[in-house]
């Protein structure tokens, strides 16, 4: 009876951000400033890593990777929501929509868990300096970097698998800019209990995981800061997992807002509020927070472009001795 009373959905229509229609243009270039700040942002600290030998330590290798998941997450939203910005109609197939959820799912689980590999990090280097270089080896960082793109193959396979082949039925309508998996369950005429219990059991896990490891590993550093005697030394120590925390509260603090907070205060409108901040606003910041208050990014920055300058002089100085000589 239930296959029978159920139409075969197609594709899925986003209600997207509400505004008024004078304020679409100055939200579109909001927002497509914030994408290109994004991609600019973090594809400059992959090339400067990549390019100074001074930064090749296990921090900036999971920085490294932490720029490219921030990368590839706001890809997965914000072209389609920037594009729908002026469609009046704003659909998405429904292969699109499940490839937008897997990609999704995959990305956020990723960049949970490399903040608790990058906590890790910050604890071997605060409590055990002596032996940082001996204890996070090569092996071991991409150990502790591989994991949690494992971790979040195996996250988005099961939520998308699952939620994608229950049925659809009646309205085909999303209340998001996205296909964020609580809206798309609301359009399920079949029962969820079970997708609740996997989100539960997988992705309460990681959060789990990344969380504990997270809360543990700023307890030793806490505790490793206190012991410092002199104020300088306190503040050379806590300087160098600064701004790590500070990305960790910020993004943790958005996701526990929406998924874990009181069901009294949720709503899907201020859900959609809170994603914008989280899909395109978190992934520009990250490369701005690791990058004003760090000095060897800086000397890094410097050195490439005093590198860029004298390459550039030096094939102009080629050019011109070659235009002479003809």
């Amino acid at each position: 009876m239930l296959e029978e009373n159920y139409t075969q959905i197609t594709e899925f229509i986003f209600v997207g951000l509400k505004c008024q229609p004078q304020l679409q243009v100055s939200l579109f270039l909001l927002f497509l400033l914030f994408y290109l700040i994004t991609t600019t942002g973090n594809l400059g600290m992959i090339i400067l890593i990549h390019a100074d030998s001074r930064l090749h330590t296990p921090m900036y290798f999971f920085l490294s990777h932490l720029s490219f998941v921030d990368i590839c997450f706001s890809s997965v939203v914000s072209p389609k929501m920037l594009r729908d910005f002026f469609a009046k109609r704003k659909a998405i197939s429904f292969l699109g929509c499940a490839l937008q959820q897997w990609f999704f799912g995959f990305f956020v689980a990723i960049e949970c868990l490399l903040l608790a590999s990058m906590a890790y990090d910050r604890y071997v280097a605060i409590c055990s300096p002596l032996l940082y270089s001996i204890s996070m080896s090569q092996r071991l960082c991409v150990q502790l970097v591989l994991g949690p793109y494992a971790a979040g193959f195996l996250n988005t396979m099961t939520h998308t698998i699952a939620a994608f082949r229950l049925p659809f039925c009646g309205s085909n309508i999303i209340n998001h800019f996205y296909c964020d998996m609580p809206p798309l369950l609301s359009l399920v005429c079949a029962d969820t209990r079970i997708n609740a219990l996997l989100v539960f059991i997988v992705a309460g896990a990681i959060l789990a995981v990344s969380s504990l490891t997270i809360v543990t590993s700023y307890s030793f550093i806490l505790a490793a800061i206190l012991r410092i005697r002199s104020a300088s030394g306190r503040r050379k120590a806590f300087s160098t997992c600064s701004s790590h925390l500070t990305a960790v509260s910020i993004f943790y603090g958005t996701l526990f807002f929406i998924y874990v907070r009181p069901s009294a205060i949720s709503s899907l409108d201020l859900n959609k509020v809170v994603s914008v901040f989280y899909t395109t606003v978190i992934p520009m910041l990250n490369p701005l927070i690791y990058s004003l208050r760090n000095k060897e990014v800086h000397a890094a920055l410097d050195r490439t472009i005093s590198k860029s300058k004298l390459f550039i002089q030096d094939r102009i100085r080629v050019r011109g001795a070659a235009l002479t000589r003809d």
